[in-house]
Formats: structure tokens, sequence, C-alpha cells
């Protein structure tokens, strides 16, 4: 059996009050960073651990900070907000301890009406025509979530939510109105925000007057959001703010949900001050190439991330792959690239690789690139 002996740094020893519990995945690499505690064992492998201090004075393995930013205006969902948020909240947990989940957007987007939910609302439009007509006969009655009630259809359903349970509500609302201090907060939480109930059945039986109740749905997963002003990139400016806020508090991993390449600069800023960042989108182009790992916004919302996908980027891997890119030239002077052995067309999909001291902008127009420069794989 190895003998342990604790070597005292030369350094200050730092002491956080938050304790972790979750390993951070060995499938992701993390960044070297300064050790708090080294470990040496007498097979001469070094472990070096980031300790904490616990109140009852023990040390434990200190967990990595996660910060999660969403741009609604840029990514919003294209389903169930709740759900969502959810699926994010998880894959950012993977990496450490969640600490902060904000969402940004201006008021067009908590009002405006995506497609999938004005297909859902025809849908239900039809339906209620068909069942108040008698056209259509539900199998099973509808029940009230509140009280139990069955009703034939659901626009008796609603009819009676409105008349009796909404009425309720609204005399709760005028007495917590009228309450002050103490009272007003214990009337407040047993029977408004408490009402767990009512809460669950206004958000499947009423429809919302304004939006789809985004915000809201948002707020329900643990997700701050945050309106911002009816201006052109108002949304950019706050999400910046908050990034430089995080990057102030020392956080070890930044989760970007946007396709907006007018954050490649500070993701590049991030990357310099030793900080993990993961961008979620729909395509792997100007923020992908700045970060560490790029994960697609579609399996997110969908919880269809596997470790594979958690990979952080190598391109060493990606050269040394059974695939082979030759290029050669024909008679005519034109280039022509094989893959694997089949020639590709200009107009195919494939992937370019840039290395890592190469930033290139997708709106650039200078294509004058010199054959011998290594700046990008074809592969």
């Amino acid at each position: 059996m190895n003998s342990l002996s604790l070597q005292t740094p030369t350094h200050t020893l730092h002491f956080h009050s938050f304790i972790f519990s979750k390993p951070t995945p060995s499938y992701i690499s993390l960044k070297p960073k300064p050790s708090l505690t080294t470990i040496q064992c007498s097979n001469t492998n070094i472990i070096e651990i980031d300790m904490v201090k616990t109140k009852q004075g023990t040390y434990v393995q200190k967990q990595n900070k996660v910060v999660v930013l969403w741009d609604l205006d840029n990514k919003p969902p294209r389903g169930p907000p709740y759900d969502a948020a959810l699926s994010l909240k998880t894959l950012a947990e993977t990496f450490g301890h969640l600490t902060d989940i904000s969402a940004y957007a201006n008021r067009h987007t908590f009002t405006h009406l995506p497609e999938w939910v004005l297909n859902q609302r025809r849908e239900r439009k039809n339906l209620d025509y068909l069942e108040r007509k008698g056209i259509l006969n539900p199998s099973e009655p509808y029940i009230c979530s509140v009280c139990g009630r069955k009703c034939k259809t659901n626009v008796d359903l609603k009819k009676h939510f409105k008349q009796l349970h909404e009425r309720e509500r609204q005399k709760k609302l005028n007495r917590l109105n009228s309450l002050k201090g103490k009272k007003r907060q214990k009337y407040k939480e047993r029977f408004v925000s408490g009402d767990s109930k009512y809460n669950d059945a206004v958000r499947g039986i009423l429809t919302p007057k304004i939006g789809y109740g985004l915000a809201s749905e948002l707020r329900r997963a643990g997700v701050f959001v945050k309106t911002v002003e009816d201006k052109p990139q108002a949304a950019d400016w706050a999400l910046k703010k908050r990034m430089m806020y995080s990057l102030d508090r020392g956080v070890d991993w930044l989760f970007l949900v946007s396709d907006d390449s007018d954050f490649s600069e500070m993701l590049r800023r991030a990357k310099e001050a030793n900080l993990g960042t993961v961008v979620v989108g729909d395509v792997d182009r100007a923020l992908g190439r700045h970060a560490d790992l790029w994960v697609s916004w579609n399996d997110v919302e969908n919880g269809e991330v596997t470790e594979k996908d958690l990979v952080p980027k190598s391109r060493e891997r990606r050269r040394t792959t059974n695939a082979t890119t030759t290029t050669t030239m024909d008679e005519f002077g034109d280039v022509l690239i094989f893959h694997d052995g089949k020639e590709m067309e200009m107009g195919e999909d494939f992937m370019l690789e840039y290395s890592d001291n190469e930033y290139f902008d997708d709106d650039s127009d200078d294509e004058d690139f010199d054959e011998e420069d290594d700046g990008f794989y074809i592969y």
C-alpha cells in the first residue's frame, strides 16, 4: 500500500464557504490550475487537488463553479421552456456546481408566439369546436386538478375554472393587498405562492393573454430572467456585463447559449483568464472555434447529449483518424479533393478546422490563403 505524505504549498491557502459533492466527469479535460494541497505517493505519481475547509474543520475536494448565460433573443426554446431549462441545467451540473443561470431578452421575445405554440393552439381550438358540437366525444372526462370536478368538454372545464377558482383567487389577492408587514408575508406564502394546485392548473387550462408564459416557465425552472430595453444589442450588452461579473467571482466553467458571433471576443477573454467555455448553439462556427466545447442546442433541449458529445475538441485526434484527405490538380488547373478515396465536390458539406493561433471572421472577404500555410485543415 502506498504511503501518503502531504507537502506544504508555498502559496497562500484560500478557504471557501461552499461545499460541493458531485465530482467532475473524468471525460472532461480541465485546464491546470494552481493547487491548494498536493498529495504525493511513493510511486512518484503526483495528484494535484484543490481543497476547501468545511464547517467541521475537515478538507474536501473543491468542485468547479459553473455559470450559464442564455441569449433568448438568439436562441429561444423550440419546445416547452420549462423542459428546455431543466435539460440545460442538467448538462451544466455535470461540469460542477451550478451557481447561476441567467436569461436575457427584450420585450418582443416574451410576447412573440413561435410556430409550435400557434400549432398547439389551433389544434386545441379545433378539438374544442368538435367537442362542443358533439362530433367528437372524449374517451375520458376532463378533471379539474384543483377540486376534482369532472367536466364533459374542455370548454366546460375552462368555464368552471374561471367562475369558481379564478374568482376565489382574486378574492385572495384583494385580501393580500389589504395586509402589511409580517401578516402579508405569511398570507402570501400560505394562500398565494403556496397554492401549488392552482398554479399548476392555471398553466394547463387557461391561455396567457400575452405571449405563452416564457418568462414564468423559465423562472419556475430556477432561471433568472431579465427583460432588457427595446434597443439594438441591448441583450448582448446585458449578457456581456453579466459575464464580466462572473469572471470577477472566479468561476471555472462558462456556458453560453447563443450563436451570435459578437460574443467571440468575450470568449477569447474568458479563455485567456483560464476559464473553461462551453457554447450551446445550432452551428459550430464562430463561437465554437473559440470555445473549449461546442454542444448542439437541439440535443440539449431533447436531452440527447452523451458523454461522447462532451469530449473537448482535439485537433490531433481528428487528424489521426483512419480517413485520409488528399488534394491534386487536374489538367485544367482545378484543385480536386479526395476524402477517403472519394472525390468531393466543392458544394458538398465538409468540415474545416482552424488552428488555435488563427482567427477567421465569418464575414471576411479575404480568401487568399497560402497553400503552405498550416492555418486550416480539411478532413
